[in-house]
């Protein structure tokens, strides 16, 4: 493959990266008024903080160019969070998460 079609995919990867990047932003904001919930146990709130802070953190699994690791340790977070939250209160009926599966 010639240097065009490398540059092509790596943009289409960086623009997939930075839209899952961006989903992942406007979750992470909604999820402050849960944080603040006080019917959510603590260790599902310190596991949210602790995904926070390895994602800003320069400590990695994979190298920073590819950030699957901190948005799969985000998404996972996110997801515990939104299911304590479920939890916590069963009576009331949440719309489903698009990105859950």
């Amino acid at each position: 493959m010639d240097a065009t079609v490398w540059l092509t995919v790596t943009a289409v990867v960086a623009l997939g990266l930075a839209i899952t990047a961006a989903v992942l932003l406007v979750r992470v904001f909604a999820a402050r008024r849960l944080l603040i919930d006080a019917g959510i146990p603590l260790r599902d709130k310190a596991l949210f903080w602790v995904a926070v802070i390895y994602t800003v953190s320069p400590v990695d699994l994979i190298p920073d160019p590819v950030y699957l690791d901190d948005i799969g340790v985000l998404l996972l977070a996110l997801r515990s969070l939104h299911a304590a939250a479920s939890a916590a209160r069963p009576g009331v009926v949440r719309a489903k998460d698009p990105g859950a599966a």
